[in-house]
């Protein structure tokens, strides 16, 4: 048999490559005795959450003062203590949010709230003006340096540049001197934005001009904040970069280094982390990597990769299902089903040789932990294809060996889509094929498109007539009457519910519709906390039939509920009752 090296050279891509210049060329810089790759990350840097304010501009619909309000409780929930709230010189959104958890006393005594401002007199004075109130309360200015934002967008020099943050560091003293509680703990972030693309001696020189203001020394501190604005190179170059402004800027100990990387080449991560290797204090981002562009740095991915080495990252991401819920429901941009750590498919295996794998692994562990005497946190964590324990993030093992059958055992959600027009949820898919895997593990053999739907309705949907399927379930839903509260009022259900063969007549009040429905349950002594909802017409026209999908939580256990009706409320309440049903089965 004959061998030889394949002729599959690569061709021109045709592309206008000479419109690009390599980063060397434009603004490169000369470290040769480099010191951050033989250092390790030993410890969490500081975090601050720009979620509010980089993110939240970011956003095709920013959000309201609501989603806003619950986007801040979850960051101080997770254990964020600096918190970029938002640009109140920019919209009276902004201010007024700001102002909202001041008087409503949402801020905890250890949390500093930031405020974004660009270096011009009246807005410096609205923006402070937003913090008047704040026990703990930062500053945030900003102007452009690089060569591209001086020649081009403002016509500035380098000295009239330099200026204008040196008089805005001036004013930002000045009025927060007239106009805040001399009590307040008060600080002051300055970027040199487009660092990256800033030369380098050009931004050491503003930032020393900008602290010959602000004086630093023991316990008055400035924070520097370095800026990736637009990812222009690898990881390593930007490293440089923070070595030797940390190397070079005077007053080093009293400054708090900060860097904020965009994630334009899709390597912010590994910036972030190279940086803080080179001497970063701090990191800015946000969760899941929301922000303009392709993002900032996702701070979920940053901390948790701590975490899976042992480090403690300092927020707690135990709830990663709960946290990515809400973020969703926030920013209503939804997280990449294969996003690190957090992505519904991350801990799941669709190749049969991966999920033989991770199974035995886990017998192997368990094997370990009972040597151990049981105790799981002595028996280091070392499972094929699983970098952490889902377990620590709040998923279950279920949902890691659950999944094949999606693909392997005929396709159950293509399936059920293509001859049923039902949608699931992804979770709900992961969960049906748990219920697959079993059918398909005793009887053997392919899933039909008929039994398919059989195995579905008798897990989820009353027996159909004529499917020979016995009918089962505690409770079923004889009717209700739904009377809508007027504007700031509680609704009012009333509801005809069977439980057990006996019928009740239940009324109940409730935010909405969904919270009277959920009420009811608890006056029949079963707790039900609603988590997720997605719902969608099965046909047109005016005969067209509903099916409303609903996760909950029933007495501590999670699971899903389907409903189909005519009537898309009705249909939320089958749903529910679906899940209730299906947790007393």
């Amino acid at each position: 048999m004959k061998t030889r090296t394949p002729s599959n050279a690569q061709q021109s891509s045709r592309m206008p490559i000479g419109k690009y210049r390599p980063f060397h060329e434009v603004n490169g810089i000369d470290l040769p005795d480099r010191q951050w790759p033989s250092r390790r990350i030993t410890q969490a840097p500081r975090w601050l959450s720009t979620d509010l304010r980089d993110g939240n501009q970011a956003l095709i619909e920013p959000m309201d003062p609501a989603r806003k309000r619950r986007m801040f409780d979850l960051l101080v929930s997770m254990g964020y203590k600096e918190i970029e709230v938002g640009f109140p010189a920019a919209s009276q959104t902004d201010f007024d949010f700001v102002r909202s958890i001041i008087e409503d006393g949402a801020i905890p005594e250890d949390v500093t709230i930031s405020v974004l401002t660009q270096a011009r007199t009246e807005l410096i004075q609205r923006t402070i003006d937003s913090l008047v109130g704040a026990a703990r309360g930062t500053v945030h200015l900003y102007n452009a340096t690089a060569p591209v934002f001086r020649d081009i967008v403002f016509r500035n020099d380098r000295e009239a540049t330099k200026e204008l943050a040196v008089a805005g560091t001036r004013e930002v003293m000045a009025y927060a001197e007239k106009v805040l509680d001399p009590e307040a703990v008060f600080s002051y972030e300055y970027s040199p934005e487009i660092f990256i693309d800033t030369e380098i001696e050009y931004a050491l020189e503003v930032c020393e001009a900008v602290m010959d203001v602000w004086q630093p020394d023991a316990g008055r501190e400035i924070v520097l904040n370095l800026p990736a604005t637009v990812e222009r190179a690898t990881p390593n170059v930007y490293a440089d970069q923070i070595e030797w402004m940390s190397r070079n800027l005077s007053r080093r100990e009293f400054v708090a280094l900060s860097v904020h990387p965009h994630n334009d080449r899709g390597t912010a991560v590994a910036s972030a982390e190279l940086a803080v290797m080179a001497g970063a204090d701090r990191v800015e981002g946000c969760l899941f990597g929301q922000g303009e562009r392709t993002g900032n740095v996702d701070l979920v991915t940053l901390g948790m990769n701590l975490f899976s080495q042992g480090i403690d990252p300092q927020i707690d991401f135990s709830d990663i299902d709960g946290i990515r819920r809400t973020v969703e429901q926030c920013t209503q941009m939804d997280v990449h089903p294969r996003h690190p750590y957090g992505g519904d498919l991350v801990y799941t295996a669709f190749s049969g040789s991966h999920q033989d794998a991770i199974k035995k692994g886990f017998t192997v562990r368990e094997e370990r932990v009972a040597a151990a005497g049981g105790d799981a946190t002595a028996v280091p964590w070392d499972v094929p294809y699983l970098p952490v324990d889902p377990l620590d993030v709040g998923r279950s093992y279920e949902a890691v060996v659950r999944v094949n059958s999606q693909s392997g055992k005929g396709g159950v959600a293509y399936l059920l889509a293509s001859t049923r027009n039902l949608d699931l949820p992804r979770r709900l898919q992961i969960e049906f094929s748990g219920v697959v895997q079993k059918v398909t593990d005793a009887y053997g053999g392919e899933i039909s498109a008929e039994r398919l739907w059989d195995i579905f309705c008798d897990e989820y949907l009353p027996a159909p007539a004529g499917s020979g399927l016995a009918p089962w379930g505690r409770f079923a839903l004889r009717g209700t009457t739904l009377t809508s509260g007027g504007e700031g009022e509680r609704a009012t259900l009333s509801m005809e519910m069977v439980d057990g063969g006996t019928s009740r007549q239940l009324t109940t009040t409730g935010n909405g519709p969904v919270d009277a429905f959920t009420n009811a349950f608890a006056e029949l002594g079963v707790e039900v906390n609603v988590l997720d909802y997605a719902e969608h017409a099965l046909s047109t026209g005016g005969d067209a039939t509903a099916a409303a999908y609903v996760e909950c939580e029933v007495d501590g256990q999670v699971l899903w509920g389907v409903g189909i009706d005519p009537s898309i409320t009705t249909a939320s309440f089958q749903a529910i009752v679906s899940a209730v049903n299906r947790a007393v089965r």
